[in-house]
């Protein structure tokens, strides 16, 4: 298997596990929204609380150039770390919420 199909699952596998850890009963449901076309995924919550429209993502990750680029995290799970325990080096992560700037710091890759 290639390394972006691989990247692929993984990323699907971190958003379903977290989709799968809300309640059925709940009124805001998880959505799983996968583009393996263009490589966008994304966990979005959408419903109400009451008379509250809750809707927003949770996690966004990209694959792009031959990297997974981590857009958005609202969760407390460091995933760049995750994705390294699956086997993802850390110079195919990019945090992309970080700027260039603060991304030197980190042990993944800038770009």
């Amino acid at each position: 298997m290639d390394k972006i199909e691989l990247y692929r699952q993984y990323i699907k596998q971190i958003l379903t596990e977290h989709a799968q850890s809300s309640s059925e009963k709940e009124t805001v449901k998880p959505q799983l929204i996968f583009d393996s076309e263009n490589d966008h995924y994304q966990l979005a919550y959408v419903g109400w609380q009451g008379d509250k429209r809750v809707f927003g993502p949770v996690m966004h990750f990209d694959i792009l150039n031959g990297k997974i680029w981590i857009q958005y995290n609202g969760t407390e799970e460091l995933v760049g770390d995750r994705l390294v325990e699956l086997g993802v080096s850390p110079s195919d992560i990019v945090i992309g919420f970080y700027s260039p700037f603060k991304r030197q710091f980190t042990a993944y890759a800038v770009e």
